[in-house]
């Protein structure tokens, strides 16, 4: 079987949001067929989009699986039920939040699995955590590095490391 470099989004901001993320960096290691490579610093973000809520904790990691791209989502989708995760409100506060960044350099549309993820070239509290620990990665669709796309980023929203 062919193995895939994929890189995911994680983030949070209710409860312990850092401790939220951890847990889920956890939880992907124990997905078979998934292997950790390297996880981003963590990042405390500010939320964006109309929906008052608090900051956000995120950070991304970078993996490699077997699975295919679907049977990754559903993976992940497992992984953030098993955490709480309700989805109520589109772009509200969440317990957890797993997306697929990229798959290797696949383009993928198929309504709720799309591939890079759609907003991840206008995101800052995506592009630094990625930039991170993958600036070299060249975006599929535009081909451009991530460091490429954060260089060009016109989202001012607050990103900063966090020191723990």
């Amino acid at each position: 079987m062919e193995h895939i470099v994929c890189h995911i989004g994680i983030g949070s901001n209710i409860g312990d949001a850092l401790q939220n993320c951890r847990r889920a960096v956890e939880e992907i290691c124990r997905i078979e067929s998934v292997s950790l490579i390297t996880r981003s610093s963590f990042y405390r973000t500010e939320p964006v989009g109309d929906i008052d809520q608090g900051y956000f904790v995120n950070a991304a990691a970078e993996i490699t699986t077997t699975l295919k791209a679907r049977e990754l989502l559903n993976a992940l989708e497992t992984v953030e039920r098993k955490m709480g995760r309700v989805r109520a409100l589109k772009g509200g506060p969440r317990i957890i939040d797993l997306d697929i960044l990229f798959y290797g350099q696949a383009v993928i549309d198929e309504g709720d699995l799309v591939i890079p993820h759609p907003e991840l070239h206008k995101r800052r509290f995506v592009l630094e955590p990625l930039s991170e620990i993958a600036s070299y990665a060249i975006h599929p669709v535009y081909g451009v590095s991530v460091r490429g796309l954060l260089d060009r980023l016109k989202d001012s929203k607050s990103v900063a490391k966090l020191n723990r």
